[in-house]
């Protein structure tokens, strides 16, 4: 009885794999781009008394987000909202985030992008204004300015902390 030949069979399936492997793109999840202030423990932080009326708290729920009691739907009117309070309220401003436990990882991931992405265009916006030049053409000193005007005031309270208050 004839049989099939199949000794090269590893051996071809093996460099088959091995060539999937190599062309094949890997999805790498790049998390976020913040620097954190560095631990002083000798620091102590003070307890200060905040004007309410320049917080924007955003509340992410296993639901969904809402900002002040108003669902969030779309990403571009919220950036919209998020540069209008940023601008209005000044360097005193703080963006509030109330995170549920149980909230989607995706969804906190979309939102810490539009509030950088609300803080960049905010900050272009003013150089143009003032330098007529985007925030990484300037030099230093024009950047600390602006970063003065606008700085990033971003609180993060997780729920337990939340019911707390």
């Amino acid at each position: 009885m004839p049989g099939l030949n199949t000794t090269s069979t590893a051996d071809i399936s093996f460099m088959l794999l091995i060539f999937f492997l190599v062309t094949t793109s890997m999805d790498s999840v790049k998390g976020l781009g913040r620097q954190l202030p560095p631990l002083d423990p000798e620091e102590q932080q003070e307890v200060q008394d905040v004007d309410r009326s320049k917080v924007l708290t955003i509340h992410l729920m296993k639901e969904g987000m809402t900002a002040d009691d108003a669902a969030i739907k779309a990403d571009d009117a919220f950036r919209k909202q998020l540069r209008h309070f940023i601008v209005e309220k000044g360097p005193k401003h703080i963006i509030e985030l109330q995170i549920e436990r149980n909230a989607d990882y995706d969804t906190y991931f979309r939102l810490q992008n539009q509030i950088v992405r609300a803080y960049k265009e905010v900050r272009n916006a003013a150089t143009r204004k003032l330098y007529g030049r985007d925030f990484k053409d300037c030099d230093e000193d024009e950047r600390e300015k602006i970063l003065k005007m606008y700085p990033q005031r971003i609180q993060e309270v997780t729920n337990e902390l939340a019911e707390q208050q």
